[in-house]
């Protein structure tokens, strides 16, 4: 999901300018209004993003509960990889 570049650059730019519609956000971006609409969706559909109706404009908005728990998941995988690693070092002194 974030592994692509439009949608990390999305992302950073609706936390920097919450509240953004994809008019704004395709503004300031080289690809059309409907490649934006269509990373945004993916950003929705997994839950990074959300989306909030005013008038006949959509606003979206950053939502971090996600990214926290991919925060935290990174960080126990990497505790567990230090701690491998640790332990062949110790096996294994060069």
């Amino acid at each position: 999901m974030l592994s692509d570049p439009t949608r990390r650059e999305l992302l950073q730019t609706i936390a920097e300018r919450p509240e953004a519609t994809a008019t704004e956000l395709a503004s300031a971006m080289p690809i059309s209004r409907q490649a934006v609409v269509k990373h945004l969706t993916a950003l929705a559909d997994a839950g990074l993003v959300d989306r909030a109706r005013a008038g006949r404009e959509v606003r979206y908005h950053v939502t971090p509960e996600p990214l926290s728990d991919a925060v935290s998941w990174m960080a126990d995988v990497g505790g567990q990889w230090d701690r491998r690693l640790g332990a062949l070092r110790r096996r294994f002194p060069t």
